[in-house]
This record gives C-alpha cells, sequence and structure tokens, in this order.
C-alpha cells in the first residue's frame, strides 16, 4: 500500500459530517452540554468515547488544531509547532528541564513513542499505603489495564528490534542485567519510526484515529483551537456552571479575539498535568490545603550518547522495544531515586538542540548521525522524602509555567544513571561514549568516562535534562485535607468536577504514563456515568 492510498478516518469523518469546528473560524458562541470535556489527549479521548457511548450530549474542547495522516510528512520543522507545546520548547521555570508535550486534537497520544507499561505494582501499593487511594490495586485494576489494552491494540513487538534498541539489549547481556521488550499500542505498523511526528500510515492508536472518532460518531461534538480560560463556579464553589475561554488563530499562538461560553451539567478535565492545574488556579478554584499545581514529576531524563562501530540509524525503526528496569530495584522505593532505561530515536533537530556543544564541534557529532546511538534512564521522582517534584504556576499573563527544583537527590540519581550507561554502551561495543552534558567530552574507554562523570559539575543548563512524562498537581488522595481528587478522579470540592489525566497521580509513575492515564481515565468515567444515573450527577 503507498501513502496515497491510505485512508484518512479523520478526513473521511469530517467529511461524511462530523460536528467538529475549527476555533479559527468562529465567531463567539455559547454553548450548552451534558459534559464538556477539556483537552483530547489520553484521558479526554478516553472519556469522549464512553461519555458519547452513553447517549450524553458531549463537547470535546482542544487548544490544539485537528490534524491528520495526511498532514504527518515526517519533518521536525513543520511537526514540532504544529503537534507541540510551545512548539517542543516548553521548559521548566529555570530551564533546566526541557518538557515534549503534545497540543492538537489527541493530545500527547499523536506524537508519543507507543510505549505501555502498566503502572508497577510497587507504585500501586505505594499509593495504597501512603496516599490511603484503597481501591488500586493490582486485582483491581487489571480489568481497566485489559479494557485499555483491547481497546488500543496493545500487544508485544514481535519484530526485532532496530539496531539503536539492540544495542541496549547487547550491552545489558553482557554484563548480565536484565532487560524486556516493549509493548507497543499499533496496529499495522510501518516500522518508521518517525512516531513522535505524528503517524502517516494510521498504525499508532493514538486518540486521534480511535476514541475521538468514535465518540464523534456518537454525536459529540469537537471544537479545535479552544483555549479554556477558567471554570465557573456556583457562589457556594460546590459546583461548577460552566467554563470560558478564547478561540486561537490558525497558528495555534495568536488569538481571534472571538470567545466562548459552555453551560454544562458535568466537567472533566483532561489538559494535561501542567494545563489542568493552571486552569483551576486562572479559575481561583484553589483546594483547601493549596495542593493545587504541587507535587508535579517529571521522570526526569538523564542521556547518554554512543558513537557505535556499526550503523544503528537511530531515526530508522520502532522507536522504543527494549528496556530494563534492573537500577529500578537496587534501592528501596523510597531510597535513591530508581531509573529506567530505555531507547530514544534521535532526528537531527531535537538533537541539535540536546546533544553538548556548539558550532563545529557539535556538527562534526551530527555528521556521524548513522552511527549515533543513545540510552535514557527515566528517574523515578515523588518517593523518597526529598524528592517532591515541582509546582505549577501562573506567569503574568495566565500561562503556566513549571517550577521545578533539580535538588541533590536527582543529581545523585543522574551521576549513577551516566556511570550505567556509559558502562552498558561500552559493553555493547562503543568506540566512544558523551555524556550528554556541556563539560563531557567523548571518553574512549569505561574508565575514561568513569573519571570525566565523577568530575562533572550537577547544575541545570550544564546537564541536558529532559522530560516527555508530566505527572501530578491535582494529586488523588484519601481525604480531602491531604490531595485534589478522591481515588475515582472527582474532586473533593467540586462536585461535578472529574480530572481524567496524568495530574491525577500522586507522585511518579515509574514507566511510561500513557496506559496508566488510559486505565485510570475509563475507571474514573464508569464512576461518574455510575453517578449520573443515580443521583443525577
Amino acid at each position: 500500500m503507498s501513502r496515497a492510498t491510505i485512508p484518512d478516518p479523520v478526513a473521511a469523518g469530517v467529511a461524511a459530517g462530523w460536528k467538529t469546528l475549527d476555533g479559527a473560524t468562529l465567531p463567539d458562541l455559547e454553548l450548552r452540554a451534558d459534559v464538556v470535556i477539556v483537552g483530547s489527549g489520553a484521558g479526554g479521548g478516553m472519556a469522549a468515547e464512553q461519555l458519547a457511548a452513553a447517549g450524553l450530549d458531549v463537547l470535546l474542547l482542544e487548544e490544539g488544531g485537528l490534524y491528520s495522516s495526511r498532514d504527518f510528512r515526517l519533518l521536525e520543522a513543520k511537526a514540532y509547532p504544529e503537534l507541540y507545546q510551545e512548539s517542543a520548547c516548553r521548559k521548566t521555570a529555570d530551564k533546566g528541564i526541557s518538557i515534549l508535550q503534545g497540543k492538537a486534537v489527541g493530545g500527547s497520544t499523536v506524537v508519543n513513542w507507543t510505549s505501555s507499561f502498566r503502572t508497577p505494582p510497587d507504585t500501586l501499593s505505594w499509593w495504597r499505603e501512603r496516599h490511603r487511594l484503597g481501591g488500586v490495586s493490582e486485582e483491581a485494576m487489571r480489568p481497566w489495564f485489559e479494557q485499555a489494552e483491547a481497546r488500543l491494540g496493545v500487544a508485544d513487538w514481535l519484530p526485532d528490534p532496530n539496531p539503536n534498541n539492540a544495542a541496549l539489549a547487547r550491552g545489558c547481556e553482557a554484563l548480565g542485567i536484565a532487560h524486556k521488550r516493549i509493548r507497543r499500542n499499533v496496529r499495522g505498523c510501518w516500522n518508521l519510526g518517525y512516531c513522535g511526528m505524528g503517524c502517516p500510515t494510521n498504525a499508532k492508536q493514538s486518540m486521534l484515529v480511535t476514541t475521538i472518532p468514535a465518540a464523534l460518531e456518537h454525536g459529540a461534538r469537537l471544537i479545535s483551537r479552544a483555549r479554556v480560560d477558567r471554570l465557573r463556579a456556583n457562589a457556594g464553589r460546590t459546583r461548577l456552571e460552566g467554563l470560558e475561554g478564547r478561540f486561537l488563530a490558525a497558528d495555534g499562538v495568536g488569538e481571534t479575539g472571538r470567545r466562548f461560553k459552555v453551560t454544562a451539567a458535568q466537567v472533566v478535565l483532561a489538559a494535561g498535568a501542567i494545563g489542568s492545574p493552571a486552569i483551576l488556579l486562572r479559575s481561583g478554584l484553589i483546594d483547601p490545603g493549596g495542593h493545587t499545581g504541587a507535587r508535579t514529576f517529571l521522570h526526569p531524563v538523564l542521556l547518554s550518547a554512543a558513537l557505535m562501530p556499526e550503523p544503528v540509524e537511530p531515526f530508522n525503526g520502532a522507536p522504543q522495544t527494549v528496556y530494563s528496569d534492573y537500577f529500578m530495584h537496587e534501592h528501596a522505593l523510597d531510597g535513591p531515586l530508581g531509573y529506567k532505561l530505555e531507547v530514544p530515536p534521535i532526528h537531527p533537530l531535537l538533537a541539535s538542540i540536546t546533544f553538548p556543544g556548539f558550532g563545529a564541534a557539535q556538527s562534526a557529532l551530527l555528521r556521524r548521525l548513522p552511527h549515533l546511538h543513545a540510552t535514557l534512564a527515566l528517574l523515578r521522582d515523588g518517593f523518597h522524602t526529598e524528592s517532591r517534584g515541582g509546582q505549577v504556576r501562573l506567569r503574568g499573563d495566565g500561562s503556566p509555567e513549571l517550577d521545578y527544583p533539580l535538588n541533590e537527590v536527582v543529581w545523585e540519581g543522574a551521576r549513577r544513571a551516566w556511570l550505567s550507561m556509559a558502562e552498558i554502551q561500552f559493553a555493547a561495543g562503543a568506540r566512544q561514549v558523551l555524556t550528554v552534558h556541556e563539560q563531557a567530552g567523548l571518553a574512549r574507554s569505561w574508565s575514561e568516562a568513569r573519571t570525566m562523570i565523577a568530575g562533572l559539575a550537577l547544575k541545570p543548563l550544564l546537564a541536558k535534562v529532559v522530560s516527555a512524562h508530566v505527572m501530578g498537581g491535582l494529586a488523588m488522595s484519601g481525604d480531602a485535607e491531604s490531595g485534589v481528587v478522591d481515588e475515582w478522579g472527582r474532586h473533593w470540592q467540586l462536585g461535578n468536577l472529574t480530572v481524567v489525566d496524568g495530574s491525577v497521580f500522586p507522585s511518579s509513575v515509574g514507566a511510561n504514563p500513557q496506559l496508566s492515564v488510559y486505565a485510570f481515565a475509563l475507571r474514573s468515567v464508569a464512576a461518574l456515568l455510575q453517578r449520573m444515573r443515580g443521583a443525577g450527577g
């Protein structure tokens, strides 16, 4: 099948009469719905399908644009401004961490690398015991994971790993370090390797091609380029009456000057773990305990590059298929930060702003891109007593910003992770290893790398830290004093507000979080439907 003959379900649905509107073209609007959903990513997409299938009048709002497979051209310069928050340049307040988050209909599910992990059992146990979330046992969550996996094609990846991932497996095997294969949410994958720029073949089972089309087929309405400014509460601040916001221009940055208001019986917040807290903060709806926006976690990611003797072409093939959790279990869950090892794809634009060096030195490195491999380490934050995450705040214009201090607990984990990755890369046959830090150079042996890493200054901007996993900020808790929502995602004070994105997690997950968001969203929406059918919401 050629690209020209690939069906485009989004374009076909719009042509067939789906109720989709582009905010860039709309006048001022006042709307009503049974349920309004803010955000169309993993949580919002799941919620939209379930609620629309139940016969409810569902309105789905998304600040990004509506794109489809015909728009995905495997071009970084096109994809990042269209599909990512702040053109893939979102950073923490001190610029110390770069954050990749989606901004389009389908959210981050459109641009993620399809890695699908259930919430680790030790994380669920921690949440039950430390945050008194009694209903989130491994057994209780199993049917929700199974439902999500069946809906989205989560399955073992059977083809051999690409050479980039095979290098991690080879190094682990040489050192006796356990490693496994990553499950992926794909159907009929072409194995292209450009998942982060949108899937041009519709193989990735993102919300864009699964739950959102299903919701629209059930009569849901979708407005893209619609940014929610604030939620409107009643006088007693016990319920929401609706929300209001503004329409964005076609570039996704400017504004049209037009606004919208929505009145709804139920509000579902799914704008992501930075966006959802920001909406509540702009609305002046901060919980009595002051937890709104607090304890936001990132799985801070450290990187180690390596030049391999053979071509690995890190831009080709399924991006992530091999992982190791060996270093997650070296210490107690609340001890020194554990880390998960995975492999990222490498594409020139993001590589140029992430890898150390400038000018001729970096150019020389990127000319060897076909031989360049990288390993990443996801630090599991939020369990150690000194790992408190960050705080979502508002800038003067009301836009959100995450303040995430990099403290000694994180830096200690970073140094251990760099050492682990370098040793594995040399064991895999690397000729040179480059710790992704501005003071690092190419090390030609494990002993040289060990000495170099020991001497690196642990400071923001020198050490390159990135993240694609934002969690927390509206944490689930066992009581109204300890968090923002209950274990079903229902806001403790605002009875008709349900949160279904990664902001509800009281710590990081300890694994790529998309499948966790899917499962918890399904669980929360089932509880919401039960409430609506029972006591009228």
